[in-house]
């Protein structure tokens, strides 16, 4: 999808860039090769151009954090198909909503392998930023207004200025609104048994089990909780950046794959 956005360019919005796809305008390489572009000045298409190549370089050299930096929060999603072979999907449990509430489980998720960190254990500086210097994008559920800014008060530095796909904001732009484990039912995104009707207040509950009895099982339960929330997030990303897609390229009558 990236390739597909003009949307960074100077003056142009998502009906100006809708325009384009329509003119058969499908990428970056297609806009540069074109002599002019309607309603466009020769200024402004060089300047576009300018822009445009520099983005392509970037791109090539897997430049994520150049645009975390281009794109709005609210485009960044379209980073997904290109640098998800780089995605962490991370989640946090906390023992309250207030900034200074401890954080106990971070959860981060590769694709491929569950990293679960926890207070008291192996939550330290050093690792989390082991697992988060490397990625190339960052896909959370309502990280922005939480999980964020949560582990830059109680870890400043640790999260990297990369492309963030908060799928709460995208998948409300789609029609889904509630918590992410009443989206995942509406979506067919399944969990295990054990844990399909946790909530945050029993994590809460179950962290404080542990920090008070010690039962092990409590924190296994809490860790497995949180690890489902952070590898549902990649599948739940798959379907949501495909559903937006098809719904921002499906008004342009073109041959492009959306």
């Amino acid at each position: 999808m990236l390739e597909h956005s003009f949307i960074f360019l100077d003056r142009v919005g998502t009906a100006r860039e809708l325009s384009f796809w329509r003119d058969g305008i499908l990428s970056w390489g297609e806009f540069v090769d074109r002599g002019r572009i309607r309603g466009m000045s020769d200024k402004a298409k060089a300047s576009a151009d300018e822009a445009l190549t520099i983005a392509a370089a970037r791109l090539r050299e897997g430049d994520a954090r150049y645009f975390a930096a281009l794109l709005r929060s609210k485009d960044q999603w379209r980073c997904f198909e290109e640098f998800r072979g780089g995605a962490v999907y991370l989640d946090i449990e906390t023992t309250g909503t207030s900034k200074r509430a401890p954080i106990t489980v971070v959860g981060v998720y590769d694709g491929r392998r569950m990293h679960t960190l926890v207070r008291g254990h192996n939550l330290v500086p050093e690792l989390l930023s082991a697992l988060l210097e490397p990625a190339m994008m960052l896909v959370t559920f309502n990280g922005a207004a939480f999980d964020v800014p949560m582990l830059e008060s109680q870890f400043p530095g640790a999260v990297p200025e990369i492309p963030h796909l908060d799928l709460k904001h995208l998948l409300r732009r789609l029609g889904h609104t509630g918590g992410l484990k009443a989206i995942e039912r509406d979506m067919g995104v399944e969990r295990d048994l054990r844990i399909q009707y946790l909530t945050g207040q029993d994590a809460v509950y179950l962290w404080r089990l542990w920090q008070k009895k010690g039962a092990w099982n409590a924190l296994e339960t809490l860790k497995e909780y949180n690890a489902e929330d952070c590898r549902n997030l990649e599948t739940i990303a798959d379907i949501a950046c495909d559903r937006m897609k098809r719904k921002l390229m499906g008004g342009a009558s073109t041959s492009a794959k959306v």
